[in-house]
């Protein structure tokens, strides 16, 4: 069953990661437009034609959608925790990403200056000099990373353009250390082919990229809605603690979501 974000500023709702998060979908409210199109993306598969020209919401819907959400949470006396750059696909890709970030620090400034500001990327955005100097004003710059080797990055993640695994780590070194990598762990199939990045193989390459790239934090969870591929597993939370041991030795904090 997809999962889709149908109003630009969503919420709040518990986040097993954030907390009580407020949301902005910076993508169209009846459809996914991203640049990956995940075997596990709770949204479902890209549609048909995802590069023909879509709706989003413009710079100043979003500010007035979220100042008048702020206000509604100030009044009721229930302010988020964080205010989290998600939705149905890519933020990043958004033309005005730069501007509305500005514009969210303001109102986060003038509403509730104590939530954090989070952005939930896949990184593939970051070789864009305003779209790095956006995501070092926010609190959790958090970057996917679900796998070391570009091989099953490819699989697991189907980019629309080409990328490494490698690449995607470079650009990340750019924070240095500003930022958290996120990486969900599965195990399945599709079209034939099995996929698992939790492999001796597997994590071996990805810790060596967690090292290199040397993130304040590693965010590691495993599919929690139905999925596009049908046949995805839920990696158990008890093999999540053991890879978390793993990137503790390097000295990087982790948080688990099973």
């Amino acid at each position: 069953m997809t999962f889709l974000f149908d109003q630009t500023v969503f919420g709040p709702v518990i986040s097993r990661r954030l907390g009580v998060s407020l949301g902005i979908n910076l993508l169209p409210n009846n459809r996914k437009w991203c640049n990956f199109d995940c075997l596990y993306c709770e949204c479902g598969w890209n549609p048909l034609g995802n590069q023909m020209k879509v709706q989003l919401p413009t710079r100043a819907e979003v500010a007035e959608k979220l100042e008048v959400k702020l206000q509604e949470m100030q009044q009721a006396g229930q302010l988020p925790d964080v205010i989290t750059f998600a939705g149905n696909g890519e933020p990043t890709m958004h033309p005005d990403f730069v501007a509305i970030m500005d514009d969210t620090l303001a109102l986060r400034g003038r509403y509730c200056p104590q939530a954090r500001i989070s952005v939930l990327s896949n990184a593939t955005m970051l070789h864009k000099p305003g779209i790095v100097g956006a995501l070092r004003k926010v609190d959790q710059n958090i970057l996917k990373l679900d796998s070391g080797l570009t091989d099953t990055l490819l699989f697991l993640n189907r980019p629309t353009h080409p990328v490494t695994a490698e690449g995607i780590a470079t650009l990340i070194k750019q924070f240095e250390g500003r930022c958290i990598i996120q990486t969900l762990f599965v195990r399945g199939s599709f079209q034939g082919r099995k996929v698992d990045n939790t492999t001796q193989e597997e994590l071996q390459a990805w810790i060596r990229l967690v090292r290199e790239a040397g993130p304040s934090m590693v965010m590691i969870y495993t599919i929690d809605r139905d999925t596009p591929a049908r046949d995805m597993h839920k990696v158990p939370v008890e093999e999540l603690q053991l890879i978390a041991r793993e990137v503790e030795a390097l000295g990087i904090p982790v948080q688990i979501s099973g």
